[in-house]
């Protein structure tokens, strides 16, 4: 057994699938449901579900109108290898109507929450030196988009101070 994510759109679902599978390794999109009857939300023969799959997650994305909004309470954490990979998905998943947050959250255009990190952050915001860590943490409470070289600065001056 597994769990599958559930995700509840405004009438966008088959947009918001197309737009992640395109930018996702290891994506796809999968069977759909077509509204049988006229529901609150639906017309019949309206598309109500999409199912897509994003770096091998399953997703299920509902045309379930506006009732629901996104939040940041909930959000899916991209583990990039490197800088280069974070400015790729920062660039996409902010174009077009996402909005940059802080320490390397943004929402993309679909009001869906991601961060966009790396591993390489722990080096220095859970680094062995504890000014160090302080500062490099402090770096990234005042950056959007996260920047591993401004990171590593930090940390590796105040470590040696």
């Amino acid at each position: 057994m597994k769990l599958t994510t559930c995700l509840w759109f405004d009438g966008n679902a088959r947009q918001a699938a197309q737009f992640y599978v395109s930018i996702f390794p290891n994506s796809s999109i999968g069977n759909n449901w077509i509204a049988p009857a006229d529901t609150p939300s639906n017309e019949l023969g309206s598309e109500v579900v999409v199912d897509f799959t994003i770096f091998g997650a399953e997703f299920i994305g509902i045309n379930g109108g506006p009732m629901f909004q996104f939040s940041e309470a909930i959000s899916f954490q991209i583990p990039c290898a490197d800088q280069d990979e974070i400015n790729h998905y920062w660039d996409i998943l902010t174009a077009d109507g996402g909005q940059p947050g802080r320490c390397g959250w943004l929402k993309d255009k679909f009001g869906v929450s991601w961060q966009v990190v790396s591993r390489q952050m722990e080096q220095y915001i859970g680094g062995p030196d504890p000014a160090g860590a302080q500062a490099a943490t402090q770096a990234m409470l005042t950056m959007n988009k996260i920047d591993l070289e401004e990171m590593r600065q930090a940390y590796e001056e105040a470590a040696n101070a």
